[in-house]
């Protein structure tokens, strides 16, 4: 489920009469936020507050930090129930291997990026997530800037594919009044090789989930393709080449096509 998710929807883990409609407003994964959405004082309710949902639902949680007075509680907490771990400020590997439970790391600092391919390769790692904001912040620059960060981008996504992992999640878009911005958020995103996104609103999912959900041409394309090439070797559409490369886009497409179907 996490590998082939598509939206992933925030929700402070402090607002417990949240949880449920999270979960039923066609977003891929909740992910209840134990860090940033959380603030000090009320760490230690929502914990509980998670701990109880997870008790007979589904969610990813994302913990606070390693380094952070909660860490280790958060951890004890979820561990063993979440659908997945979310890991903040993911920087060293030997993190990600010790938890023994499904990590997302997400990847939102320069050190981050620089360890990315060490950090998608560590031990329970499904697929990493780039935290957008927060790396912006550090860097100085707008995260609202394609070209500022496109290179940190891009360097997630082949990390994650040179560690075998699924392709990587999207960070938040912040604008909410504006889907124009989504919207081009989005075509970058999916132009740099990202199939998911972090949300903050459930206005967001649906533009999402379709982004990320193969279009019909893109299907036909993928089986036009396929059929091109009858020796398992090189074929020819449509006047281009088409050899191993191709056709593995190909699969990639329509496994993808398949996933939203059984979903």
């Amino acid at each position: 489920m996490i590998a082939g998710a598509r939206s992933f929807l925030f929700v402070p883990g402090h607002r417990p009469d949240r949880f449920a409609k999270a979960a039923a407003s066609g977003c891929d994964v909740v992910v209840l936020d134990l860090e940033d959405a959380v603030g000090p004082d009320q760490k230690a309710s929502a914990r509980e507050h998670v701990r109880a949902w997870l008790a007979s639902g589904e969610a990813v949680v994302r913990i606070n930090g390693p380094g952070t007075p909660w860490f280790d509680d958060d951890l004890a907490a979820v561990a063993d129930h979440a659908t997945a771990v979310m890991v903040p400020k993911a920087e060293d590997p030997a993190v990600p291997a010790s938890i023994g439970t499904p990590v997302i790391p997400l990847i939102e600092t320069a050190l981050g990026v620089a360890r990315a391919v060490e950090v998608c390769a560590a031990e329970g790692v499904v697929r990493p997530a780039f935290g957008s904001i927060d790396l912006a912040a550090q860097l100085g620059v707008d995260h609202h800037s394609h070209t500022a960060l496109q290179h940190a981008r891009s360097a997630v996504v082949i990390a994650a594919a040179a560690a075998a992992r699924a392709a990587p999640i999207d960070g938040v878009t912040t604008a909410l009044e504006d889907p124009a911005v989504l919207r081009a958020d989005l075509a970058h995103a999916i132009e740099l090789g990202f199939t998911g996104k972090l949300c903050i609103h459930p206005n967001q999912i649906d533009p999402v989930n379709a982004a990320f959900t193969p279009s019909g041409e893109e299907v036909q394309w993928a089986k036009e393709i396929l059929s091109s090439v009858t020796d398992g070797s090189v074929g020819v559409h449509n006047g281009q080449m088409v050899d191993r490369p191709v056709v593995l886009r190909a699969q990639a497409i329509l496994a993808r096509a398949r996933e939203e179907t059984a979903s």
